[in-house]
């Protein structure tokens, strides 16, 4: 938690509490049900937390929007994102039912009203949305494609778009995204050595 109130120390006390409540509620639910790699759950607020909530360093989702994580596997980014923004909707898919139903348990003993998950392939989904996020769940170009359609017309937002989580060198996979693509380094708002490769894509609607 730390990491957190280091990046971010203007959250409410409830969305503290409630981030603060992620580390017992993953540890306990990653022994069941495996969301997260053994080696990587003790790092959980840096490589997951943190890492998701590095989106809010270049978006700002606007009242009443509706966003959507595809692949969300045990909940990132959707969950921390939800927290701080309640205002927004959250509608977290992945294709593993045993997933879905940890991020169910998440978000009850949260108490956020702001999530619905479910277990469906975004190839199944036909809703649009103001945003779709992600975290490396296929090669850039494959995930453009599979999500486009779900994206909501702009309306006002210029912010608008998918915000695509991923590491290495992009170049190639860029190439052929919409005009107006653009890479954020991650590592020019965070200083830990984890964060040294990793980007976010932004497409925009």
């Amino acid at each position: 938690m730390n990491l957190i109130r280091k990046y971010f120390p203007d959250l409410t006390v409830q969305q503290t509490d409630q981030m603060s409540m992620l580390w017992e509620l993953y540890h306990y639910w990653n022994q069941r049900i495996n969301v997260i790699s053994r080696k990587d759950i003790n790092h959980l607020y840096e490589h997951h937390v943190l890492h998701s909530l590095s989106l809010l360093r270049v978006v700002r989702f606007f009242p009443g929007s509706r966003i959507l994580d595809v692949g969300t596997g045990g909940g990132f980014p959707g969950v921390p994102l939800a927290i701080v923004y309640p205002e927004c909707k959250f509608i977290l898919i992945d294709g593993i039912q045993k997933k879905i139903r940890v991020v169910h348990e998440v978000i009850k003993a949260l108490g956020l009203k702001n999530i619905h998950a479910q277990p469906v392939r975004v190839e199944h989904l036909h809703t649009t949305f103001e945003y779709i996020v992600s975290r490396a769940v296929t090669s850039l170009p494959e995930f453009y494609r599979q999500v486009a359609k779900n994206l909501k017309p702009l309306k006002g937002s210029y912010s608008q778009g998918i915000y695509y989580l991923k590491g290495g060198d992009l170049q190639e996979e860029i190439t052929d995204m919409p005009e107006h693509t653009r890479v954020y380094d991650i590592s020019d708002f965070f200083d830990e050595a984890f964060f040294g490769t990793k980007k976010i894509v932004y497409i925009p609607t």
